[in-house]
């Protein structure tokens, strides 16, 4: 299949680079590859003998009346030249698109196929325990189970638990502190009527635990200590329970748990912190004959670093040891959205089928880096180094604006009224409406903090007017 490519001068290199090998020829029509015409791309087609035609995905004229004059289909190919080897590779295998640039294409096969191999994998497991309809275990999707710290003091605890079910969690667990009395534990179930999805209750109190059962699918944690106090009733309730090694050992709790008739378990061998046994701790992990809990959050809390690559290494150590249930917590503001996260990356590893590693699936947790650099042409003309800003401060007019991020949203007051939008363009266009803004200096100070508002709800990050980021 003879292949044409019109390309930019910028980018040719790369263009001609990605083309080796493929019957391909490219043919550079101008500076840059998007500002390609109709016109010039018809004669292009009648010097030659081409089978198709890949012209940039940043292309927006409409090249329909060239396709049918000359009978050569007219696709648009990937937005970046970076990418042009992917799509050549791939051509056959998905259909290109004439609207659609072919990066976005091949990145939504690959989604759909790796989540299509997830359900897959979730219809045709075995399930070891089955908690209010959610499979555990037998080689089903690894189940997060997100924690609540010190439930009963949450005025907002169903809203709570709802944003967990709605950012990914199987499991929302509720944790009940030193100070938690029986009625609490009754009050904060009590909240949650109506609440369809698993909930489970974490606490080591025979007391809180027996309070717990009417409501709960799952208790956590089980050991030598509360066992012979709780046992019968859990086994009697139907409920699920987390066991966990105490001072007998975990293998000791677990014979326990079953003598005391509970017939759905999951062990937790503890996994420790990084820098205090983490690595050994996964020795631990082995030779388990019941699903198998893996605390991940224990030690994303405790790591003074960005939780996303954490919760993709720990999902990837949890998936090598075979665990059916992943716990992660969103306790402190380094770990905020880690639901979400660790949703995601379960989903990387259940989407792994023949991959032997977690790349390449459709699914990443590609958030502040790049897989792939992308240079796009470099603008033309006479250079000027241009000198430092002018430190005086000349007041607007027509005042100035105080900007603050607060509920997902960008807020921008000035004199009394308060402009509040999502992003930084609604503002610019609502304070500039409103006459608020009379300096080009000024409207130029307000894009860029806006801006810095808008980056910083999209990272989950605090935003303060003229500080750094």
């Amino acid at each position: 299949m003879r292949i044409l490519l019109p390309t930019g001068e910028a980018t040719a290199g790369v263009v001609r680079k990605a083309a080796t090998g493929f019957d391909a020829e490219v043919v550079v029509t101008g500076e840059i590859a998007a500002f390609l015409t109709p016109a010039r791309l018809r004669a292009i087609i009648d010097e030659g003998e081409y089978d198709l035609v890949l012209v940039s995905g940043m292309s927006t004229a409409s090249f329909a009346e060239v396709e049918e004059a000359t009978g050569v289909p007219i696709y648009l190919g990937p937005r970046h030249a970076a990418d042009l080897a992917m799509v050549l590779s791939r051509l056959g295998t998905v259909a290109l698109s004439r609207t659609v640039p072919a990066d976005e294409l091949f990145a939504a096969e690959r989604r759909e196929a790796a989540y299509r191999r997830i359900a897959a994998a979730e219809a045709s497991a075995e399930a070891e325990v089955v908690i209010r309809g959610l499979t555990i275990g037998g080689g089903s999707r690894m189940k997060v189970l997100a924690e609540i710290m010190d439930a009963h003091r949450r005025p907002d605890l169903r809203a709570a638990v709802e944003d967990f079910f709605a950012r990914g969690a199987d499991i929302v667990d509720l944790g009940f502190g030193f100070d938690a009395t029986p009625a609490d534990v009754g009050r904060c179930f009590a909240s949650l009527e109506g609440i369809d999805g698993p909930l489970a209750a974490d606490t080591q109190d025979p007391a809180l635990i027996l309070a717990a059962l009417p409501r709960a699918d799952l208790v956590l944690s089980l050991h030598e200590g509360n066992i012979p106090a709780v046992g019968a009733a859990v086994a009697a309730a139907g409920v699920a329970a987390v066991v966990v090694p105490g001072e007998a050992g975990l293998e000791a709790n677990l014979a326990a748990a079953r003598s005391a008739g509970i017939g759905a378990l999951v062990a937790d061998p503890l996994l420790q912190p990084a820098g205090s046994g983490l690595v050994e701790s996964l020795r631990n992990f082995t030779d388990i004959d019941c699903p198998i809990f893996f605390g991940a959050g224990n030690v994303a809390e405790l790591i003074d670093a960005d939780s996303l690559g954490i919760n993709a290494l720990l999902a990837a150590c949890a998936h090598e040891v075979g665990a059916a249930v992943i716990f992660t917590s969103e306790h402190s503001d380094k770990t905020r959205g880690s639901v979400a996260e660790m949703r995601r990356a379960t989903e990387m590893m259940a989407a792994l089928g023949e991959h032997p590693y977690p790349k390449d699936l459709g699914i990443d947790l590609l958030v502040l880096k790049e897989k792939r650099r992308r240079c796009e042409p470099l603008p033309e003309g006479e250079v000027v180094d241009v000198p430092p800003a002018p430190e005086k401060f000349v007041p607007d007019p027509a005042g100035n604006i105080r900007i603050a991020v607060d509920g997902g949203m960008i807020l921008a007051a000035q004199k009394g009224t308060v402009y509040r939008g999502q992003t930084a363009a609604d503002l610019t266009a609502a304070l500039i409406n409103a006459g608020c803004v009379t300096r080009l200096d000024h409207a130029a100070y307000l894009g860029r903090e806006l801006a810095r508002a808008e980056l910083a709800l999209a990272l989950g990050r605090s935003y303060v007017q003229d500080g750094p980021f």
